[in-house]
């Protein structure tokens, strides 16, 4: 995924309301508000002189025309657009980057399933067979090397959980995919000291028949693509 023109620079002064950053620009020391789209705690990837970079938008309808798309984080650069991951996981099945999901005819994105959902991703192959793919993005890390999701209590995504199981009892295939915007990670975990609900989702989904697959990614301040494995242990 590249970006669509260069990114902006700037130092971090703090992200608040969750969808909104204050941001000091390197190339003239304005300080502007950027759009965060990312509702996560975020947490480790807000300290207040953090290095970011930002995307600008020519579109004339938006109230902010910058959004925040990358953090420099203990040596390394971390995508924190959660509107990017889908799409990136998309290009890692399509290049063939997660074995287990290659093959099919087609793939479609955002196809009503379950109970009032979406699912992120459809895998459909020339028998009829589907797969429903979930897309997770991730980005904490507490522990070098390790990822951990969630960041923050998240019931929708233990509903998701549920529903990716309730496919498989209906025949179908199902996955998780969790994406790590961070090069700097090799193994990926829960954190169920943040949210037991969804660690126990995860498990029971699992016995299921759910599968779970973990790719990192390579973010440069050009792009970000999705490239190596990352190991699960739970």
């Amino acid at each position: 995924m590249k970006f669509a023109a260069p990114l902006v620079g700037g130092r971090l002064v703090k992200r608040y309301k969750r969808f909104l950053a204050d941001v000091i620009l390197d190339a003239n020391g304005e300080e502007v508000t950027a759009h965060c789209a990312n509702p996560g705690s975020m947490l480790g990837l807000k300290e207040p002189g953090s290095r970011v970079w930002l995307s600008l938008s020519d579109n004339p309808k938006r109230k902010l025309k910058y959004s925040w798309e990358i953090i420099e984080a203990d040596g390394a650069l971390v995508g924190i657009n959660t509107a990017h991951p889908n799409k990136l996981v998309e290009e890692a099945i399509e290049d063939g980057r997660i074995d287990d999901l290659t093959g099919y005819a087609s793939l479609r994105r955002e196809v009503k399933y379950g109970k009032n959902s979406r699912i992120d991703i459809l895998l459909e192959g020339a028998d009829e067979h589907k797969t429903y793919v979930e897309v997770k993005n991730v980005h904490l890390m507490r522990q070098a090397g390790l990822a951990e999701f969630p960041d923050s209590v998240t019931a929708r995504g233990a509903k998701h959980l549920h529903e990716l199981a309730d496919m498989v009892a209906e025949g179908h295939s199902a996955a998780m995919v969790f994406l790590v915007q961070r090069p700097d990670c090799s193994t990926l975990s829960l954190a169920a000291d943040i949210d037991p609900a969804y660690a126990s989702a995860f498990q029971q989904a699992k016995e299921a028949g759910v599968a779970a697959y973990a790719i990192g990614c390579d973010v440069r301040q050009d792009g970000i693509d999705a490239v190596k494995p990352v190991a699960i242990k739970v």
